[in-house]
């Protein structure tokens, strides 16, 4: 499977994505769970445009989602890790003030198959969430491999294309 949007002329171009591991202790090399969603990207023929990681600080977090947005080969936005409780958890004031739209839906249907598939009651902790901004799809994940892994396959890969397409549809009717 493919995953393809159209352009500003109506051609079909790769979605294009960049990935964000918030982590104090990870590298490239250990990060199982963005190495996971690069995994399952690639499967999905979506194209990863930026693979980077920064500590849990809300300002570095902010300051990154703020430049991708603003640039216009990146499509979606995924980050992972820092949607918990802990005091080090920080992801979502990094990000959620950048959603000009939140994604309600996104988190609630992540935190039901959670309890539903994998971890039981303990759902309730996260804090995953989803929202819009400039044309784009953002997703803040927790950390784990097993919460990545069904976000991607549960969630993002099925509704990505149709997100971008309702997110920037008004170009083609003009």
């Amino acid at each position: 499977m493919s995953e393809y949007i159209p352009d500003q002329t109506g051609n079909e171009r790769a979605i294009r994505l960049a990935l964000l591991t918030v982590s104090d202790t990870r590298t490239k090399e250990t990060d199982k769970s963005g190495g996971r969603i690069l995994e399952l990207a690639g499967e999905a023929g979506i194209e990863v445009a930026e693979y980077t990681l920064c500590a849990d600080d809300a300002e570095a977090i902010h300051s990154i989602v703020a430049g991708w947005l603003l640039r216009g080969e990146i499509d979606a936005i995924i980050t992972t890790g820092g949607t918990g409780i802990a005091a080090r958890d920080v992801t979502l004031e990094a990000v959620r003030p950048l959603f000009e739209k939140e994604l309600d839906g996104f988190g609630e249907l992540f935190r039901y198959l959670s309890f539903a598939e994998d971890i039981g009651t303990r759902s309730v902790l996260s804090r995953a969430a989803a929202g819009t901004a400039k044309e784009k799809v953002i997703f803040a994940l927790p950390g784990s491999t097993g919460a990545v892994t069904l976000a991607m396959k549960r969630i993002i890969l099925p509704e990505l294309r149709h997100m971008l397409h309702e997110l920037t549809k008004h170009r083609l009717e003009h």
